[in-house]
């Protein structure tokens, strides 16, 4: 029988088997999907396909991928799930083929088969790729103008901040012979003094010995009359040993017919965080096009070898140490496959799904989703939760789940066997305005120097980890107004902290 008679005999079945594969045993975006959808799109490449295997003719499948690349694309589906979904015209044609073909018709069938599966495929993957890219730079180019305009409105509240807190707030001083002989209460209250107790303080009281030696060097060279710099930032020094960013701006005058320094100072530290805040998101912008780029560089050619890999795997008759050698050549791939994965999901922008949620509830998923590789490692879990009733939080349940999961499967991985883990939630102590929840595990600890890094992208010291898991987990908690924050000692463990604020529902 003629392959076109075939083809046309079994159309119904294959179409069947094909949406009722991809509906179960693909992936759970494909089995959400309506099955008269999924008829609709099956069909049509049950179609385009048999326009290739039976005349040749590719156009009908160039049509296809056009069309449901974007389908999938909004649908958020990933480029391996439709490569999947393609690959299974093989398993479904293949015994038909088999029943019906013998000889060299049988051979050549395959050859056009694969052929066309390579195309489609191939054409698909390059497509997919370059709308996907379209939608990262838009995002990166949506990042930089957001950057942009927090930078532009950043300059513009300094400027009006600036003007006010001069005006009004600022701390004034005179310093003569060494001593504030004149305060201001704005003075007084940033360094946490009395006005009794500031004035005829020695200036060298209220300066951090950090800063100390250049701020000596400054005052000495403008009483002398030298040229020296009218504004610099130093470190001042409050009533309780605080060390705080402060900008002076200070002038030589006669006061009370001497010479003394008289000086404007304010406190920076909000406007410090702030451009550290702006400097940070910057390089993330910059990391994010970087990543991009790299992944989709590398995504290509991974995907060619592991196509390829699949088609050996099935069709070349691999046995024993061959077949496992190929075997593990293919998990591989995938594993990178789910490192470009978490890579693109780093450098795309952040959109959380708000909705009051349960922090216990949310814990306890996660510890159930985790329990297995708990179980394995024979670890053991205690849960220390506040005996109030804890307050529903409006949070993204998905990216706190996320953000969790993260810093079990370090623990998990830190602990040896017989380990423990404790996770709590709270109350913050003293502020009741946020909750915290904390992760304590036995594990080995982080060294003093790693832990300063363990937040930076790409910093890891698992062998296996792509050193995202903890930056995801400061993006995400930053996204929700809240902090992490990390404490470790070696060999003692660590302990993870997350704070999220509160706005009140007690549940």
């Amino acid at each position: 029988m003629p392959l076109a008679s075939i083809l046309r005999k079994h159309h119904h079945r294959i179409v069947d088997e094909w949406v009722l594969r991809l509906h179960e045993s693909v992936s759970e975006r494909y089995g959400q999907r309506p099955l008269s959808e999924l008829f609709v799109t099956v069909t049509r490449a049950n179609e385009a396909n048999y326009s290739v295997l039976v005349d040749s003719n590719y156009s009908l499948i160039d049509e296809h991928i056009k069309w449901i690349t974007r389908i999938r694309l909004e649908g958020g589906f990933s480029l391996s799930e439709v490569q999947n979904a393609y690959e299974l015209y093989r398993v479904v044609l293949v015994p038909i083929i088999l029943r019906h073909l013998r000889g060299t018709e049988q051979v050549n069938t395959m050859q056009k088969l694969n052929e066309c599966l390579f195309y489609t495929i191939t054409r698909f993957s390059n497509y997919f790729q370059s709308l996907h890219e379209e939608q990262i730079r838009a995002h990166a180019g949506s990042l930089e103008k957001e950057v942009e305009k927090r930078t532009r409105e950043l300059a513009e509240s300094e400027s009006k901040y600036r003007v006010l807190v001069e005006e009004i707030s600022d701390g004034y001083f005179v310093n003569q012979n060494g001593r504030i002989v004149f305060a201001n209460q704005a003075f007084c209250d940033l360094h946490g003094y009395t006005l009794e107790e500031m004035v005829g303080k020695a200036y060298t009281e209220i300066i951090a010995p950090r800063s100390l030696p250049a701020v000596q060097k400054l005052y000495e060279k403008r009483m002398a009359g030298e040229d020296s710099k009218d504004l610099y930032i130093y470190l001042r020094l409050d009533k309780n040993h605080n060390s705080l960013p402060t900008e002076n701006k200070v002038k030589r005058i006669i006061y009370q017919g001497e010479h003394a320094v008289a000086g404007i100072c304010r406190d920076i530290t909000e406007r410090m965080a702030t451009e550290k805040r702006i400097r940070e998101a910057e390089r993330f912008a910059h990391i994010g096009k970087l990543t991009t780029s790299l992944a989709h560089e590398i995504r290509n050619p991974l995907c060619a070898v592991k196509m390829n890999s699949q088609i050996l795997l099935k069709n070349a008759g691999f046995d024993g140490n061959d077949k496992r050698r190929m075997e593990i050549v293919v998990n591989e791939i995938s594993r990178l496959e789910r490192i470009l994965d978490e890579m693109l999901d780093f450098a795309k922008p952040l959109t959380l799904q708000m909705k009051r949620c349960s922090i216990r509830e949310i814990l306890d998923s996660c510890l159930e989703t985790m329990d297995v590789r708990l179980k394995a490692k024979e670890i053991s879990v205690k849960r220390r939760y506040a005996r109030r009733r804890l307050p529903r939080l409006l949070l993204d349940p998905e990216k706190i789940e996320q953000a969790v999961i993260n810093i079990l499967i370090n623990s998990i991985d830190a602990l040896s066997t017989g380990g423990r883990i404790e996770i709590s939630a709270r109350p913050v102590r003293g502020n009741r305005d946020y909750l915290a929840v904390e992760i304590t595990d036995t594990g080995p600890g982080i060294s003093a120097e790693d832990l300063r890094y363990v937040f930076d992208p790409f910093f890891s010291s698992k062998k296996k980890g792509t050193g995202l898991g903890l930056a995801n987990v400061k993006k995400i908690m930053e996204a929700h107004g809240g902090r992490v924050g990390v404490s470790s000692k070696k060999p003692t463990g660590t302990l993870v902290s997350l704070t999220l604020p509160v706005k009140e529902e007690i549940v």
